[in-house]
């Protein structure tokens, strides 16, 4: 990515320069055959037109450019440079610095700088000023902020995994070697369901990100007319352990009957699945856990709502970025690697829906997955209608 990025600075330096030397340059005429005034204007027409040609290509850079002469003075500035160094303060800071390097590159220096500004919203930039080979200097302003967050989501990633994969695997060592110096069959026998408990752990992380891979990077969703109930029972039975283990009530209300959605049977399960799951864990103990579906003009909206904590709002826009964590604490206790919300919101855009949550810290959160209908059933209901 960073030679990509060079590259594509190092070429954005080369056009700049070229245009200045081509709008500074004057050809000397050739005396032995004196150019009429229509070569004249030909010649100036196509300098003109050449220059127009360049200047819309350094617009078109996803990087900002600002340019100027010997004396500092700003002679041009792409359209992105203009929409980062306005009035907003934040924008103040970075004309600041684009400022402070290309006084640095006029004295033949290159500078280079990251700005992290916190917002709101937060954005990152990288900032950098060249020297110019026919006088002058440019500096390139780039947005790296995608970039960036993706280098936090991965770093967040590998403490998640490492504590989710290691604990357990640790636990299983500390286990096996208990069990082995055990004569007691009480013993090992809770010693033996301890470690059956810590294996299960480490296969449900691992299933996580094979079913996200699988998901994101499997193709089209397979689709197929599916039941919804058929959907949400097996949503419920996959979760019934751990909600029993929680003496959490999962059930199904207010269903309205036959109904029908076309999807990947296998995702919405998991879809659904992990939408329960995640309303269990962040659930108090005895609670309850409602899972519906109705329709909706051509729709299916599946929606799971629970009576436990709760999301404070300033989360509610990255609940479903892999790996995010409303309540680190509480996820430890909780387990699971992050991805379960991420997984719903692929399986949302494989099938053309989408994913929402309203929620009320202390009272409880609502999830609601929609997903097209039959187009069978459709077909059905245009005929009552007629």
């Amino acid at each position: 990515m960073s030679f990509v990025i060079g590259l594509l600075i190092g070429l954005a330096v080369g056009v700049v320069s070229y245009l200045l030397f081509v709008a500074t340059s004057q050809e000397i005429p050739n005396i032995s055959t004196p150019e009429t005034t229509s070569d004249i204007e030909t010649r100036e027409a196509e300098k003109f037109g050449a220059l127009l040609q360049i200047q819309d290509a350094i617009h078109s850079l996803s990087v900002g450019v600002v340019i100027v002469d010997a004396k500092g003075v700003v002679t041009f500035r792409n359209k992105l440079a203009e929409s980062v160094t306005g009035v907003v303060h934040s924008d103040v800071l970075v004309e600041e610095v684009v400022e402070q390097h290309l006084s640095a590159a006029l004295n033949g220096e290159t500078k280079r700088q990251v700005l992290d500004l916190f917002g709101p919203p937060r954005k990152v930039f990288s900032v950098s000023a060249t020297p110019l080979l026919f006088g002058g200097a440019v500096a390139m302003i780039e947005d790296i902020t995608e970039r960036y967050l993706v280098d936090a989501v991965r770093t967040d990633f590998v403490a998640n995994i490492s504590h989710e994969l290691k604990t357990p695997v640790g636990a299983l060592a500390v286990l096996a070697e208990a069990l082995s110096q055990e004569d007691d069959l009480d013993i090992i026998h809770r010693l033996s369901e301890k470690m059956v408990d810590e294996a299960i752990r480490v296969g449900r992380t691992i299933d996580d990100l094979l079913e996200l891979s699988r998901i994101e990077f499997g193709g089209e969703a397979v689709k197929d007319e599916v039941d919804a109930e058929a959907i949400i029972s097996e949503s419920i039975s996959r979760v019934s352990p751990l909600a029993s283990t929680h003496a959490i009530k999962v059930a199904m209300v207010d269903f309205p009957g036959a109904l029908k959605v076309v999807g990947d049977r296998r995702q919405l399960v998991s879809a659904i699945g992990n939408l329960v799951e995640n309303a269990v864990k962040y659930s108090d103990v005895g609670s309850a856990v409602e899972v519906t579906a109705r329709g909706d003009g051509d729709w299916v909206e599946f929606t799971v709502k629970d009576f436990g904590l709760g999301i404070p709002s300033r989360d509610l826009d990255r609940v479903f970025e892999r790996f995010y964590r409303v309540d680190r604490a509480r996820s430890r206790d909780t387990g699971g690697t992050g991805l379960g919300l991420a997984i719903v919101r692929h399986v949302a855009n494989n099938h053309g829906g989408e994913v929402s949550v309203t929620s009320i810290e202390g009272e409880g959160s609502t999830f609601a997955l929609k997903i097209p209908k039959s187009i069978v059933q459709n077909q059905s209901v245009m005929k009552e209608s007629a």
